[in-house]
C-alpha cells in the first residue's frame, strides 16, 4: 500500500477524535478551537494557561545531508514518539507544516510514511488549517502597503531600489524569482525591480515560528525591516505604521495545530520555514507547548544536521529557553551509498565498499552534533533492501565513532519497529550532559559565518563578494552584528557544491549578500547559488494527483 493508501485506511477506520486525543495529555474540548473532528487549534487561554508547567525533555531529531534515496527523517520522528509511548513515556510530537511547493514539486510532503506517519495526511499536506495562506496573505498586504506608500508620496523616503521585502507564493515558480511591476502608467503604482520568494523563506514565517506570544509577534513585526532610504537608513514596519494590520492576519496563524500519529499520539504541527533558506524549525509555541504537556517531546529541524540542526542549537534554542537533552540522527544505507559514489538505480543492490566510503558524511554530522555536548544516537532507516550485512558494518562504525546506532523499522511497523531505539533513547535521556554553544552571538560577524563553515561544513576560509562586504558595512553601521547567523545553502552537500557529496574538506564558502532580518533576529548569509524560489522538476508530483467524484484523493505520495 502506498502512503495515503494506508492513511486514508486509518482515518476511515481507526483515528480518533482529536477531543480524545487532547485528553491523553490532559487538555479538555473548551482548550481547542475544531477545524473538523480530527484537526484543533490550541486557544490563546490554553497557551496562557499552560506558561507556567514545567518542561518536560526535549529530543531534536535531524539526519546526514538529505539524497534522492530518502532519509525519512519525519517517519523516524513519528515512530520514535509512537514506540516512546508503547515504552509508557508520555510523549508529544513537535513537527513543521509542510509547504505546497514541494507537495506538488519532489520533496513530497511531511506527514511521515508508511505505518508512521501524521493524519489527517491529505489535510496537512494540502491547505491544513490555512496557515499558509495566512502568511502568504499577509506578506504580499506588506507588499502593497510598501508600494502603496510609494505611490502616495512615499513619506519616507523609501528608496524603491533598496526596498528588501518580496512578494510571496506557497507554490514553487521560477518564473517569478525577478519581476518588473509598477507598469501601466500613473495609477498602476512606481515601477521598480521586485521577486518573489516561496511563502516559507519569507521573515514573516521566521517571526511567526520564534514569536512566543502575540505581544512577541507584534514586537517582531515591528522590528522588520522593509529597506532604506536615498540617504541609506532603514525603514521598519512600524515606521509604515501597519504593524496591528500584519498581527491581525496572523491572529489566528499564531495558534498551533493539533493532530495525532496513526497510534494516535498528540502531534503539534506549526510553522514551516525551510533549512536551506531560512531557519528550518517548527514554532517555538508549539515546541514549548509539547514540552509543557509530556514528559518528552520530539521534534526534527529541516534537512541535515548541518543547516536544521545547527540553527535549531544558535537560532531556535536561545529563543526557547531550552536545549535539546539529546540528538538523534537518521541516516539510511541507501543514502550513504550513494554518498559513497553507488548510482541511484544500483542502491537496492549490496554495496559495503560504498556505504564505507558514503559514511564520512554520517561521521561529519556526529562530530558536528557532539560538539554541542548533547548524548547523540544514530537511528538507521530500514529499508527492505538493506541487508545484514550492510546494518552490521553501519552499526559496527558508528561505535567505531563512541555512538550507538540502532536499526528501526518504522515505515513496515509504526512504533513497533523502533522500540529499540526508543529504550537508547530514554537511557540517553537519564545521562548528565552540559550544552555548549557554537559560537558568541556577540562575536563578529565574519567570525561567526567563519565558524560554521570550519566548524560545522568542514571548510577552510569563506570569501565575500562586494554585495556582501557592502552589507555588512551597513550592518555595522546599524549595530546589528550581535544577531545570530542563518545560513542559506544547498542542502545536498556540507559545501556550497550541492554536488559535492559524502564530507569535503578544505573548501571555500562564497558568500554573496547578508540580509538583516531583525524581526526573526538573525541575518541571512546567502552563499553559492541557493534560491528562496525554488522551480518545478519535469515531472512534478502534481502529474500523478487526482481527486474522485465523492473527494478520495489520490496520486498523493
Amino acid at each position: 500500500m502506498s502512503d495515503i493508501e494506508i492513511a486514508q485506511a486509518n482515518e476511515a477506520n481507526e483515528m480518533l477524535p482529536i477531543t480524545a486525543v487532547a485528553k491523553t495529555v490532559g487538555l479538555q474540548a473548551d482548550d481547542l478551537e475544531l477545524y473538523g473532528q480530527a484537526k484543533a487549534k490550541l486557544s490563546y487561554p490554553t497557551l496562557q494557561r499552560l506558561a507556567d508547567q514545567p518542561l518536560g525533555k526535549l529530543v531534536l531529531v535531524t539526519s546526514i545531508n538529505p539524497t534522492p534515496a530518502g532519509e525519512g527523517k519525519s517517519t523516524v520522528t513519528i515512530g520514535l514518539g509512537d514506540a516512546l509511548n508503547l515504552r509508557r513515556q508520555k510523549a508529544v510530537i513537535a513537527l513543521r507544516e509542510p509547504s505546497l511547493g514541494p507537495v506538488m514539486g519532489m520533496k513530497g510532503g511531511a506527514t511521515g510514511g508508511g505505518y508512521s506517519q501524521v493524519v489527517p495526511m491529505e489535510d496537512i499536506n494540502l491547505h491544513f488549517t490555512g496557515d499558509m495562506h495566512a502568511l502568504t496573505t499577509a506578506v504580499d498586504t506588506l507588499a502593497a502597503l510598501i508600494d502603496n506608500h510609494l505611490h502616495q508620496g512615499n513619506a519616507l523616503n523609501l528608496d524603491p531600489r533598496r526596498i528588501l521585502w518580496h512578494r510571496v507564493l506557497d507554490i514553487n515558480d521560477r518564473a517569478l524569482r525577478h519581476t518588473v511591476i509598477g507598469l501601466g502608467g500613473p495609477t498602476s503604482g512606481v515601477p521598480r525591480e521586485n521577486q518573489f520568494d516561496i511563502t516559507v523563506a519569507s521573515e514573516l514565517m521566521a517571526v511567526l515560528c520564534l514569536a512566543e506570544n502575540m505581544h512577541d509577534l507584534k514586537a517582531r513585526i515591528g522590528r522588520i525591516v522593509i529597506g532604506f532610504t536615498y540617504d541609506r537608513q532603514p525603514v521598519t514596519v512600524s515606521q509604515l505604521g501597519v504593524t496591528g494590520a500584519i498581527a491581525v492576519l496572523l491572529k489566528d496563524a499564531l495558534k498551533p495545530n493539533l493532530v495525532q500519529t496513526l497510534a494516535h499520539t498528540p502531534t503539534l504541527i506549526h510553522g514551516g520555514p525551510f533549512a536551506n533558506i531560512a531557519h528550518g524549525c517548527n514554532s517555538v509555541l508549539a515546541t514549548k507547548t509539547a514540552l509543557q504537556l509530556g514528559d518528552i517531546a520530539l521534534t526534527e529541524a529541516g534537512f541535515g544536521a548541518d543547516l536544521g540542526a545547527e540553527k535549531f542549537m544558535d537560532i531556535k534554542a536561545p529563543v526557547l529557553g531550552k536545549t535539546p537533552d539529546a540528538v538523534v540522527i537518521v541516516a539510511t544505507v541507501r543514502a550513504l551509498k550513494y554518498n559513497g559514489g553507488q548510482a541511484l538505480k544500483d542502491l537496492t543492490t549490496e554495496n559495503r565498499d560504498a556505504l564505507a566510503q558514503g559514511f564520512a558524511n554520517l561521521a561529519k554530522h556526529v562530530a558536528n552534533m557532539q560538539q554541542y555536548g548533547r548524548p547523540v544516537l544514530v537511528a538507521i532507516n530500514r529499508f527492505t533492501s538493506d541487508t545484514d550485512a550492510e546494518i552490521a558494518d553501519l552499526v559496527a562504525a558508528c561505535a567505531q565513532l563512541g555512538v550507538q546506532a540502532i536499526p528501526a523499522d518504522v515505515w513496515g511497523q509504526g512504533g513497533q519497529g523502533a522500540l529499540a531505539l526508543a529504550d537508547a533513547l530514554i537511557t540517553a535521556l537519564a545521562t548528565t550532559s552540559r550544552f555548549v554553544p557554537l559560537y558568541d552571538p556577540k562575536a563578529p560577524v565574519k567570525a561567526k559565518i567563519t565558524t560554521i563553515v570550519q566548524k560545522i561544513y568542514g571548510g577552510k576560509d569563506v570569501v565575500y563578494d562586494h554585495q556582501a562586504e557592502l552589507a555588512l558595512k551597513t550592518i555595522a553601521a546599524n549595530g546589528w552584528e550581535d544577531l545570530p547567523i542563518c545560513m542559506a545553502k544547498t542542502q545536498y552537500s556540507l559545501s556550497d557544491d550541492p554536488k559535492a557529496l559524502g564530507a569535503p574538506t578544505g573548501f571555500t564558502m562564497h558568500v554573496r549578500d547578508v540580509i538583516p532580518k531583525l524581526g526573526a533576529g538573525f541575518l541571512v548569509v546567502m552563499t553559492g547559488s541557493v534560491l528562496t524560489m525554488p522551480g518545478l522538476p519535469k515531472t512534478p508530483a502534481a502529474m500523478n494527483m487526482d481527486v474522485s467524484d465523492d473527494g478520495v484523493i489520490s496520486g498523493l505520495f
